[in-house]
């Protein structure tokens, strides 16, 4: 079993800058795919970035593409996604998930997630 903490939401304004920390427990973190994703009010949650278990690999979604960032560091067992150029359509609960072995990463959609984190609010003012 692994539990994900995510922390960094907040305020900021339009475009500002955050970011987001998923803290992952268990001494396997490094075996694990990981991956963001977000829901807006009223809306379907939706996937943001995905990073491969040696952070070699990455998948963004179009909409997020060239302003956020998806890293990961296995020593501290910490995933992160770095939000450049905010906009007004970026506020959202921000989830962190993960995918055990064989950690197939994630392209779209919100299939196939092992672990769920519990989210981290990111609200975009005017």
């Amino acid at each position: 079993q692994v539990q994900l903490v995510e922390s960094g939401g907040g305020l900021v304004q339009a475009g500002g800058s955050l970011r987001l920390s998923c803290a992952a427990s268990g001494r396997t973190f490094s075996s694990y795919a990981m991956g963001w994703f977000r829901q807006a009010p009223g809306k379907e949650r939706e996937f943001v970035a995905a990073i491969s278990t040696n952070g070699g690999v990455t998948y963004y979604a179009d909409s997020v593409k060239g302003r956020f960032t998806i890293s990961r560091d296995n020593a501290k067992n910490t995933v992160y996604l770095q939000l450049n150029s905010l906009k007004h359509e970026d506020k959202a609960v921000y989830y962190c998930a993960a995918n055990k072995p064989p950690a197939i990463m994630w392209k779209s959609g919100t299939g196939g997630v092992d672990y769920w984190g519990k989210g981290t609010l990111v609200t975009v003012s005017s």
